[in-house]
């Protein structure tokens, strides 16, 4: 396992590899700094997003964790930069309940590259899992342009 922490407007960011595929962002710095070649070009594609000139990433990642926690972390993927689903509507794609999307997206171990921020309540802004909570996802949503309905 490998680490590397990436400096952003949304905090220290740490990204985590293992055999290969991304596998965890958390915000914090790194026990211990590595270099590898996906971690680097993560970090490269991360100060990218930062600095508004990535609307996608493009890096290999890999979920642990349960089938539906993969298939909502693959639906959370595809919520195009600046734009939002509700919980709702990926549960009517997958035909599972609201709330297991709703847990399953908490548990989402690759926040901001698989862009949990972009899921919303059925009656709007809901929490947020990463650091700095409701005030990140806005600030995520913001970023993109997706915002707006916060005013």
């Amino acid at each position: 396992m490998a680490e590397k922490t990436v400096e952003t407007q949304f905090g220290a960011l740490t990204l985590r590899e293992e055999n290969g595929a991304l596998t965890a962002l958390r915000w914090g710095i790194a026990a211990q700094e590595d270099c590898t070649d996906l971690l680097e070009r993560a970090a490269e594609q991360l100060r990218e997003y930062d600095a508004g000139a990535r609307e996608a990433f493009d890096l290999p990642l890999h979920v642990h964790g349960s089938e539906l926690q993969r298939a909502v972390c693959a639906a959370i993927y595809a919520i195009p930069f600046g734009e939002t689903l509700t919980y709702g509507e990926i549960a009517g794609a997958l035909g599972v309940p609201a709330q297991a999307v709703g847990r399953a997206c908490g548990g989402n171990p690759i926040p901001v590259i698989i862009p949990c921020h972009r899921v919303m309540g059925a009656k709007g802004l809901t929490g947020f899992s990463g650091a700095g909570g409701v005030e990140t996802k806005v600030a995520l949503l913001r970023h993109e342009g997706a915002g707006s309905f916060l005013i």
